[in-house]
């Protein structure tokens, strides 16, 4: 499981972006940083799984009816990275398989 800080931390070795890719991927302003998020909902299982752009596919069990995926994707990035879900903040994408995610960085 990774966590916030190993998310970037990673080695750039290990991730092929351009400079400008990285800094739409990874946004960071006042201490918060904002990554891509590809949801697929109805899927069996839960999980997050990093892409080798710098954002991450995540499986959802609920549907997207109601904003019942995006409750349970918050849930999920709240407890895969430790932060309260009041912290987390879907920037783009509230009816999209796409999302534009902001999350708080660890305070160092």
């Amino acid at each position: 499981m990774l966590t916030l800080r190993q998310l970037f931390m990673l080695n750039p070795e290990s991730v092929s972006l351009t400079p400008t890719q990285a800094k739409i991927l990874f946004q960071q302003t006042l201490m918060m940083a904002i990554f891509k998020v590809k949801v697929k909902p109805n899927s069996q299982q839960q999980s997050i799984e990093a892409e080798v752009d710098g954002s991450f596919k995540v499986c959802l069990k609920s549907p997207p009816v109601d904003g019942k995926a995006n409750q349970e994707l918050i849930k999920l990035l709240a407890k895969k990275f430790n932060v309260k879900k009041s912290e987390i903040t879907i920037k783009s994408g509230l009816s999209s398989k796409n999302k534009l995610i902001e999350i708080p960085l660890p305070k160092i």
